[in-house]
């Protein structure tokens, strides 16, 4: 993981070089008062107050940077990002003000994912000063923890899979003095049996497990999160074709999404008492697949007919939440790269959120929009209900009809989690297919902020 411990320091006014910043509307103004060296060089350099625009001012005995951005008087997480991809080795300041939200993606912006390159561009360390000391510890944690989610899924599955997975889950556990256990091989196949049939094509070296973390005093309140564990999905025997399978080494990514959960909670010492499930598999082809049409028992007791073996995600994920509402938790979340439907009705920057508690879903998009972390609701819509019967088991794990993908698929998981129960489901696309200002290509948390930050308040001391 990127070291992000140093890159933010309090401002005690040490030497550093200064970042100005303007927006379109104060460019003019502000480049009028400039002297004339300052006015050509920002010309020659095309800067006209875009937003993410960059250039390099002349001072006496050094130089400043000029930075474009929306607003001015409203910075965002974002409107640092791109100086700190791309100034050079140094400690900076915001001239004129403080840094505010800005922090995040100064830290953000200095991710690299590097570690397969021969040659790697070796960059020293950008620090920005903040008048925010107060800031920088929470900061810091929700870097390291975004971090964690691009790291694991950015690394290639035939590197990641569920042994490699469980292990991420024990460093984290070691880390924050977390307990571990893992359910694997006849355990796994009498206490999980849909997270075994699964996972039951791959390699012995790729075996299904379902991995538990518990963490906090007995005395708090339960806080159960599950997060989907796919490390590879080829489809099964309803066969990816080769360019659906190119970006399934993410198909972990509410898995990775719920460790950092679980970290950001551990780290700030959340009065909670955690329980975090990682149902661990790949769903390979071999002799050993479960098949179309085949009808597995659950660990609550409900029969699944398959109609898809490419809709395995919440068949791992209701055996999952099945045993943390054993625990009687007072809040579940839990995280999936679940449907393709998700990303065909939002795009990719938007997880669909399903929650059966009012209250809880206006926690979260609120949250969502204070932290730049959006999150759109959608319906757990009673009616398509019947879209998941089957003639011969308790319900099938897919519709026949090609509608609302992302919709069932959120109401199959809601047969495991009783009435009563606060519940939110995150189908969340954990990648970035273009990069933008602290945010690069790949692997990314999304929903991530927003739900740490519902939990911040809701367990507020």
């Amino acid at each position: 993981m990127t070291e992000v411990a140093t890159l933010l320091q309090p401002d005690r006014g040490q030497a550093a070089t200064s970042i100005h910043l303007v927006d379109r509307k104060g460019f003019e103004p502000w480049l009028k008062a400039q002297p004339e060296r300052v006015r050509q060089a920002v010309q020659a350099q095309g800067f006209k107050g875009e937003g993410f625009q960059l250039a390099i001012l002349p001072e006496d005995g050094g130089w400043s940077a000029l930075l474009g951005v929306a607003n001015v008087e409203e910075l965002s997480a974002w409107c640092l990002a791109k100086a700190a991809e791309s100034l050079p080795e140094g400690s900076y300041r915001v001239a004129g003000r403080g840094p505010g939200p800005a922090v995040l993606g100064w830290l953000l912006g200095q991710y690299r994912f590097d570690r397969y390159r021969e040659k790697t561009e070796i960059r020293g360390p950008r620090v920005l000063l903040t008048d925010e000391p107060a800031r920088i510890e929470e900061t810091a944690r929700i870097a390291e923890s975004t971090f964690l989610v691009r790291d694991l899924v950015n690394i290639p599955a035939g590197d990641l899979g569920p042994a490699e997975l469980q292990a991420a889950v024990e460093r984290v556990a070691e880390e924050c003095g977390a307990r571990t256990r893992v359910h694997a091989g006849a355990a796994l196949a009498k206490g999980f049996p849909m997270v075994a049939a699964v996972g039951g094509a791959a390699t012995a070296e790729r075996a299904p497990r379902l991995i538990e973390l518990e963490w906090g005093d007995q005395r708090h309140p339960r806080l159960a999160l599950v997060g989907k564990g796919v490390c590879f999905d080829s489809g099964g025997l309803d066969i990816k074709p080769s360019s659906g399978m190119r970006l399934m080494k993410k198909d972990m990514g509410g898995a990775a999404h719920a460790l950092a959960l679980a970290r950001l909670v551990m780290r700030a010492n959340l009065p909670v008492r955690l329980h975090l499930v990682i149902p661990a598999v790949e769903n390979a082809v071999s002799a050993a697949a479960f098949r179309p049409g085949d009808i597995l028992k659950s660990r609550k007791g409900l029969t699944v007919e398959v109609g898809n073996t490419d809709a395995e995600g919440r068949l791992v994920l209701a055996d999952a939440l099945t045993l943390v509402i054993e625990h009687k938790p007072e809040l579940v979340l839990d995280f999936a790269t679940l449907t393709g439907a998700a990303r065909v009705a939002l795009g990719p920057d938007l997880p669909a959120l399903f929650v059966n508690d009012e209250d809880l879903a206006q926690q979260l998009l609120d949250s969502g929009t204070q932290v730049s972390d959006p999150l759109w609701r959608m319906p757990l819509w009673k009616p398509y209900d019947e879209m998941l019967a089957s003639d011969v088991a308790d319900l099938g794990n897919v519709s026949d009809a090609p509608l609302a993908g992302a919709v069932t698929a959120a109401l199959f998981l809601q047969r495991f989690v009783p009435e009563g129960t606060p519940w939110a489901h995150f189908d969340t696309f954990a990648w970035r297919a273009s990069a933008r200002p602290g945010r690069p290509k790949g692997g990314d948390a999304l929903g991530l902020r927003a739900t740490w930050e519902m939990l911040r308040l809701r367990y507020a001391r």
